[in-house]
């Protein structure tokens, strides 16, 4: 009797599936997307390596979804911000108040949201130029060497240890610890399970013992400090500690890290666009919501629907997990002409999604802006070019859209 063909890997696999970590490993996400704000901006992917899931593609039901937190959950309980379901084990799950919903979500986002005011934007700015200044002053001219290490990384990780007066010398342990808690990828197999699990649990006992030694000293501007003197957070589980350390963390680094690198990498692939912000450093301001939006360092959140409902004509059921692609909404044509393209002095750029919409908002934002604004403006003031020797080696995830390397020459304009 003649069996019936097994199907190929090759056949298994859903072209419109965006979850693919190779998609993005290989800069090959574009086309994917394209296809799908074209043809099925709310499309219903049943096989992937995460589940069944939808993928919300387009703008408009983008920040539909993100008005109704209601109807579409962020908590953990439902599974949390990724398309990684947390896994069985009860270790894994790390309750974080971006993976909460109201009211509780409310009350620990109002604790930590006074280290992001204006007023302390404006107090952090004099010493974010004083550190960018020194990173750019000890660049090698002529040289090549990787950006990533050299200047985004530290610039970012000295000003997490600053926000949770982290031990200086140990910084770069912020670093290893946002790498290992933002790579999705790591669920699907057990030893990297393990591993992220065993690296987490080492950021949660040095983070005790900074605790223990504030938590009968009086309130400091620090993260720490303010979780200590709120009602909300100065008694959170072993495991709810860690979820928010991990936010913080990972929210401070992957982002404004990955846009500082995609704003050399971006404007090396756009001369023009680069000659525009080297002739007119007053665009700045605008430019750098541009390169957040071009790049998107978050490629999604995800939620989970708590009720039926409809979304672009789609039937949605309780339970069914959406991925919101913030990457796929910030290229949306219809928001955004010539939406691949970084251009700087784009008139809408802020309108990006980058940073999420409603009551899930980056409370980091401003501080990120900053820290790019004055990279830029550093960088100008040396009139110092960044041009990219070599295509980057990127992260290989659907989550963090990010950089590992970037080789890069410094020339003066």
């Amino acid at each position: 009797m003649a069996t019936l063909a097994q199907p190929t890997l090759e056949e298994m696999i859903d072209p419109l599936d965006v979850s693919r970590a190779e998609l993005y490993r290989e800069h090959r996400w574009q086309e994917p997307f394209r296809r799908l704000r074209a043809e099925a901006p709310v499309y219903r992917c049943e096989n992937s390596s995460f589940g069944p899931y939808w993928s919300v593609s387009t703008y408009k039901p983008i920040v539909h979804v993100e008005s109704l937190p209601d109807i579409y959950s962020s908590s953990w309980e439902y599974g949390g911000i990724t398309l990684a379901d947390p896994q069985k084990d009860a270790e894994f799950i790390m309750p974080m108040f971006i993976a909460m919903d109201r009211p509780k979500h409310s009350e620990q986002r109002r604790t930590v949201s006074p280290a992001f005011t204006p007023s302390e934007i404006t107090r952090m700015a004099e010493d974010v130029r004083r550190r960018t200044t020194e990173i750019l002053d000890d660049l090698p001219w002529g040289e090549t060497f990787d950006w990533v290490d050299r200047v985004s990384i530290e610039l970012t990780t000295q000003m997490l240890a600053i926000l949770f007066d982290f031990p200086w010398e140990d910084r770069r342990k912020l670093t290893f610890w946002s790498d290992w808690a933002g790579d999705i990828e790591l669920v699907h197999n057990v030893d990297t399970r393990q591993q992220r699990l065993q690296h987490l649990f080492e950021c949660a006992a040095y983070f005790k013992n900074l605790w223990d030694s504030k938590k009968d000293q009086p309130p400091s501007p620090d993260l720490i400090s303010m979780m200590i003197h709120s009602d909300a957070m100065s008694d959170m589980a072993d495991n709810e500690f860690l979820g928010n350390l991990i936010l913080l963390i990972v929210g401070g680094n992957d982002t404004t890290r990955n846009s500082m690198t995609g704003a050399i990498y971006g404007l090396n692939k756009f001369p023009d666009e680069r000659a525009k912000l080297e002739n007119d450093p007053g665009l700045i301001p605008n430019a750098v919501s541009e390169i957040i939006r071009w790049q998107t360092p978050l490629a999604h959140m995800r939620r989970t629907a708590t009720q039926d409902t409809e979304l672009e004509g789609q039937q949605i059921k309780a339970g069914d997990k959406l991925a919101l692609w913030y990457i796929s909404g910030n290229r949306d044509e219809s928001v955004f002409p010539n939406a691949d393209k970084l251009i700087v002095d784009r008139e809408n750029a802020r309108r990006h999604l980058a940073f999420g919409y409603g009551i899930h908002r980056c409370v980091g934002a401003r501080l990120a802006e900053l820290q790019i604004s004055v990279l830029l403006e550093e960088m100008a003031k040396r009139r110092m070019r960044v041009e990219v020797q070599e295509e980057p080696v990127r992260v290989s995830a659907c989550f963090v859209n990010g950089y590992r390397k970037l080789p890069v020459r410094i020339s003066k304009y």
